[in-house]
């Protein structure tokens, strides 16, 4: 018995083991399986409570088949003609990419000896092997059709690169000193490749160190364009149920079931309705079928399919109050312009701090105008593939015929996001440079002169103004420590006097005791 309990009965993975292959495919399969289950559960709810479902259960269990691969972005045929079901649910895509992600990382990071095939690779075999089972089992006959070839490439594809990166950035931070953290890693690569691309620019118009804030500048850029849309989806919900058109309650007016369905499936596509709202805040909208278009300008439709979202879609005409939604995306473009202009005006000592460099401070020189410029068209460049590739995420087909065109035009999304950004922060970035520059060259006197930067001067004071206000509180402080003098010296004749009229005190005379006019008292001798 002692020797029974002495021995190992599970081989414990780490330092006192090797973790087998196997462990690490089942760990694949629970992923996938996880994912599924997500997804398969609200189905099935669904179709225990709907009173008089046309399928039974494994048509519900191919329905959310059916899902879970589109939210990989696998291509879907839906009814007998086989019209294809290509929009792909991007908060689903979210989950599936953030669960593969963590998986990747969590199999790089372990520790201790594994075998050669171990890891992330076995991770990736046993998701693939769940997702070539429901390829299988939804390529039959039915509403929801897969087809094998392609979904198995998409969702092998997806899952080899999100668990590469999450293994990538595992492995990275192993190696990483203390204290940096992962969005420095993440990012690194991205910084290195705008590096090498500003290298070809000449030296006087090379935005010095400036890798880093071009992508923070076009992060800000793409996050200010994504809340423009989601502004713009509210603004919309709001007016429909104000202005009581009742469309939308139409739509929700099928039953306890088909409304949670309807409204599960609106949740899934709602990072798509921002993205289409940013489309149409940026000015070249989206289209609900093939010849339509809804944008600030107009819109022009068809017949709608009944779904929640598209009732909150703007009535045929354009203009007026609609054409104020295009100042948002200005809007969005501050930010960045305060960025790129604070990096100009300080130079390279910002930037290579962020970056990561030892570069001297006294080597920090501001940037030329044409320096900044080019950081501005650099980070509008990367706006505009962002926005290109995400119009081209959100939008596919949702049948054939008239409804295979949905979503907005990614290279005009694109296109436009880029020159609402240019226009915007170019010469915004320019002039937070001259700003900053003027009011650095007015603080500088004040530093060779002993004065600390600011006491003498006020905020928002333009450096023209800067000479005749500092003028100006010079006088006023002279003639304060004069009136200051002059208060002081008026006390101590008063004192002087209310001495000289009042009785001695400790053998200091009053009126006998004074020396004369001048003031001064002086003690009265003792008499023997």
């Amino acid at each position: 018995m002692t020797q029974l309990m002495g021995r190992p009965i599970v081989q414990v993975p780490g330092e006192l083991g090797t973790r087998p292959v196997l462990a690490d495919v089942l760990t694949g399969v629970r992923t996938a399986l996880l994912g599924l289950a997500g997804v398969a559960v609200p189905v099935l709810g669904l179709w225990v409570v709907t009173p008089y479902a046309d399928d039974d259960a494994a048509g519900a269990v191919r329905l959310a088949g059916a899902l879970w691969l589109l939210g990989h972005g696998a291509p879907v045929l839906r009814g007998g003609a086989d019209a294809p079901l290509t929009v792909t649910p991007l908060l689903l895509g979210l989950l599936v990419v953030g669960q593969l992600y963590r998986a990747g990382a969590r199999a790089a990071a372990r520790r201790g000896p594994r075998p050669r095939w171990s890891g992330p690779p076995a991770v990736w075999c046993g998701y693939c092997a769940v997702a070539a089972a429901v390829v299988a089992h939804c390529s039959g006959a039915g509403p929801f059709r897969a087809r094998v070839l392609p979904d198995v490439l998409v969702v092998t594809l997806l899952a080899a690169a999100a668990m590469a990166a999450g293994a990538r950035r595992a492995r990275r931070a192993e190696g990483a000193p203390p204290g940096a953290g992962g969005p420095v890693l993440r990012w690194r690569a991205l910084e290195r490749a705008l590096e090498r691309a500003l290298e070809r620019v000449p030296d006087w118009a090379r935005p010095a160190g400036g890798a880093a804030v071009i992508r923070t500048a076009a992060l800000a850029a793409g996050a200010g364009l994504v809340a423009a849309g989601a502004a713009v989806l509210a603004v919309a919900a709001v007016l429909d149920a104000v202005a009581g058109t009742g469309r939308a309650a139409a739509v929700l007016a099928h039953g306890p079931a088909a409304v949670a369905g309807l409204l599960l499936l609106s949740v899934l596509l709602l990072p798509n309705a921002v993205l289409w709202g940013t489309a149409y805040a940026l000015g070249p909208g989206f289209a609900v079928g093939a010849g339509t278009v809804v944008a600030p300008g107009g819109a022009v439709l068809g017949p709608l399919p009944e779904f929640p979202l598209f009732a909150l879609v703007a009535e045929p005409g354009g203009g007026g109050w609609r054409s104020a939604a295009c100042l948002l995306p200005a809007l969005a473009g501050v930010a960045p312009a305060l960025l790129l202009g604070r990096a100009a005006a300080d130079g390279a000592e910002r930037t290579d701090v962020r970056a990561g460099a030892d570069r001297p401070a006294g080597a920090a020189t501001p940037w030329h105008p044409a320096a900044t410029a080019v950081a501005a068209l650099a980070a509008a460049l990367l706006t505009g593939v962002a926005g290109e590739v995400l119009g081209r995420l959100s939008g596919g087909a949702l049948a054939g015929g008239r409804m295979a065109q949905l979503g907005p035009a990614p290279w005009r999304t694109g296109l436009a996001a880029a020159g609402w950004f240019a226009a915007v922060a170019v010469p915004g970035a320019l002039l937070v440079r001259a700003r900053a520059l003027g009011r650095a060259a007015g603080r500088a006197p004040d530093k060779a002169a002993g004065r600390a930067p600011g006491r003498d001067t006020c905020r928002g004071v333009t450096a023209e103004g800067g000479g005749a206000l500092a003028a100006g509180v010079s006088a006023g402080s002279a003639l304060a420590g004069h009136a200051r003098r002059s208060a002081l010296l008026l006390r101590a004749r008063a004192y002087a006097l209310v001495l000289r009229l009042g009785p001695p005190v400790d053998g200091v005379g009053g009126t006998d005791g004074a020396d004369g006019a001048d003031g001064t008292v002086s003690a009265s001798p003792d008499e023997d």
